[in-house]
């Protein structure tokens, strides 16, 4: 059996990294780093489902009136919520009982840790960061529902938060959407974008994030005159390619291991946004005592997540694409 004092070092190493490794995975995503800046990410304590709550029309009663006129005042409903399931991502961290002998002392075991911590954290970044984008169909359904599911190209298809886009009456629920069928050019990539971005503001609800892939970057950098050209400090501090789009950040998700969709812009509104992570599964061990394979001579601890990325108005979200046939 392992050296009960070194798997004691293994468990406490990982508890006490779990919450630099929750905010290395926030830092390490524009679209993170936003909603953190905005208080958009919120923990959730149980529940099966996670709840978010949406204001999808105005109040009926509101209107003009004069001296004794009668006031509405019937029950107007105005407040819905969208339900997303959690759902759960886990990295295992190894350790085999020869390591363990061979890294007996304290310093070099923790030295083997770090290394193999980094590449969970590495690994877990990932995950999160590509499901960020993802329709939520990959690996059976358990991915995350990210962008490409709650501003999908073809605006009023499919359920989202278990509300059906098909229906006329949630129009509300329709993000705005605009499709070239050619690559981004320089001569027109201001224009889609100009048309788009009007179609996603109310009054000061607007885009304030733009996230776009390698081709889209590249050509609308072209676009601007040297003299427009300027970084947001905020952003560009924590090592993210930004330029401006009238008063929203456009961040580049590309370069190596790009996770944006080719010939894609995300126009985000972080308000309507929501990062959810499960309060008690954050980056943390899925559980702190100690795992032993049965028929090995190993010990794991498991660096697990759940939650979901949420909207509350999925009007105020864009997609761009242009893309050759």
């Amino acid at each position: 059996m392992a050296n009960p004092n070194v798997s004691d070092i293994i468990a406490t190493t990982v508890q006490n990294r779990s919450k630099t490794i929750a905010d290395n995975v926030t830092q390490n995503n524009a679209i993170l780093m936003r909603l953190s800046e905005k208080g958009k990410i919120k923990t959730i304590g149980g529940g099966s489902e996670i709840m978010q709550e949406i204001s999808f029309a105005e109040n009926s009663n509101g209107g003009w009136y004069s001296g004794y006129d009668i006031l509405p005042v019937g029950v107007s409903d105005v407040i819905s919520a969208a339900t997303f399931q959690i759902k759960q991502a886990a990295v295992p961290i190894v350790i085999s009982g020869l390591e363990m002998l061979q890294n007996a002392g304290r310093e070099r075991m923790i030295d083997l840790l770090d290394a193999r911590l980094s590449v969970a954290e590495s690994t877990i970044k990932n995950l999160i960061s590509i499901g960020l984008y993802s329709d939520g169909t990959a690996a059976g359904g358990k991915q995350i529902d990210g962008l490409d599911k709650a501003i999908p190209a073809d605006a009023d298809a499919g359920t989202y938060g278990g509300i059906d886009r098909a229906v006329a009456a949630n129009a509300f629920w329709r993000p705005k959407v605009s499709a070239t069928s050619a690559a981004p050019v320089v001569a027109d990539i201001q224009g889609h974008m100009n048309d788009l971005w009007v179609q996603t503001v109310r009054g000061t609800d607007r885009t304030d994030l733009i996230m776009v892939d390698n081709s889209t970057w590249s050509t609308y950098v072209a676009s601007l005159q040297a003299q427009q050209r300027f970084t947001t400090p905020e952003t560009g501090s924590l090592g993210f390619s930004s330029i401006k789009f009238m008063d929203s950040d456009v961040v580049l998700d590309g370069g190596i291991g790009d996770q944006c969709p080719a010939g894609t812009a995300f126009f985000l509104n972080t308000d309507y946004l929501h990062y959810r992570p499960h309060s008690g599964r954050n980056m943390v061990p899925l559980s702190p005592d100690r795992r032993y394979a049965t028929n090995q001579d190993a010990e794991v601890q498991i660096l697990a997540w759940a939650g979901n990325l949420t909207c509350s108005g999925a009007q105020f979200q864009g997609r761009l694409t242009m893309v050759a046939p």
